[in-house]
């Protein structure tokens, strides 16, 4: 159906900010972009978009018509979903999934590939992002996160609770000595992530009693495997997941420090799936599901 295609270029348009990057999600040209929101535009009798030199500003009618457009799309896409998957048994179609950079890599980069061998009729596609994107906008069937607060518009399932440790390698403590008490930590090279409070640990002893920690943080990272190699490399002490780091505290390039005290982040640390109520009964989301489920019962508390 034409319209489709014309309504999705305005709607990518607009979320991305641009003709050229529109063209890009879509494969296709600025030219053919420009020209299906020109034929919109006649068709409607008006403009959708206030063309200025450096961006494009929706009009109001663009405004109106880019919130209907983006309703309509995500409707056709969960129903053309639903039409597809009407009395399968068998998972089947492409199954779409966002998670976090290192729990995507670590855990279901391996679990895919086996998924869609048992499964012939089954594509994956994965998404690896620290961003939290929006299931209908990127037609996702599942998002695994890590959050404090899950989101109240979908359906989540708790899957577990990461813990986090504290270390750096046996050579940064000899050099810099062992922090044994929380303000210790202020004495030292901490690695920080951007998406926590990038001037203070929170960390709890077993009794509950928080500790706010101003810490020196001249090197930030936008995403945890930086940090875990920074780390690694004897640069500083980091506050790591458990799963990223255990193979090599196991080894011994890696020691836990305070290990009496947990440290917390603002983003939470419990791992939800969240998924939308109109794929709940889907094979292929069920299996997923289920796969994920006891994955992580082994790996996380």
């Amino acid at each position: 159906m034409q319209w489709l295609s014309s309504w999705d270029s305005f709607v990518k348009t607009v979320e991305s900010g641009s003709m050229s990057a529109a063209a890009l999600r879509l494969d296709c040209t600025r030219a053919q972009i420009s020209k299906q929101i020109a034929d919109l535009e006649r068709i409607f009798g008006t403009k959708l978009f206030e063309r200025a030199p450096r961006k494009l500003q929706l009009t109001p009618a663009g405004e109106v018509f880019y919130q209907q457009a983006r309703q309509t799309l995500m409707a056709v896409s969960n129903t053309e979903v639903a039409m597809q998957n009407l009395g399968a048994t068998e998972p089947q179609g492409i199954l779409r999934i966002s998670a976090t950079v290192t729990l995507g890599r670590k855990y279901l980069a391996p679990l895919l590939p086996r998924l869609a061998e048992r499964y012939p009729r089954l594509q994956c596609e994965l998404i690896l992002t620290d961003q939290i994107l929006d299931l209908a906008e990127h037609n996702l069937d599942i998002a695994l996160r890590i959050t404090r607060q899950p989101p109240e518009d979908v359906i989540v399932k708790r899957l577990g609770t990461l813990k986090r440790v504290i270390c750096a390698t046996p050579e940064y403590f000899h050099r810099y000595g062992i922090p044994t008490m929380p303000q210790d930590l202020s004495q030292h090279r901490c690695f920080s992530y951007l998406l926590m409070d990038n001037y203070h640990w929170h960390l709890t002893d077993t009794a509950g009693y928080e500790f706010h920690i101003p810490i020196h943080n001249r090197i930030q990272f936008n995403e945890l495997n930086s940090i875990f190699s920074a780390t690694l490399a004897g640069e500083g002490i980091a506050i790591l997941p458990r799963y990223l780091c255990d193979d090599v505290l196991k080894q011994g390039l890696l020691q836990t420090v305070l290990d009496d005290y947990t440290p917390h982040l603002n983003f939470g640390q419990y791992l939800y799936a969240c998924y939308s109520a109109s794929r709940v009964r889907i094979p292929k989301v069920q299996i997923f599901l289920t796969e994920i489920e006891h994955l992580f019962k082994l790996v996380l508390e």
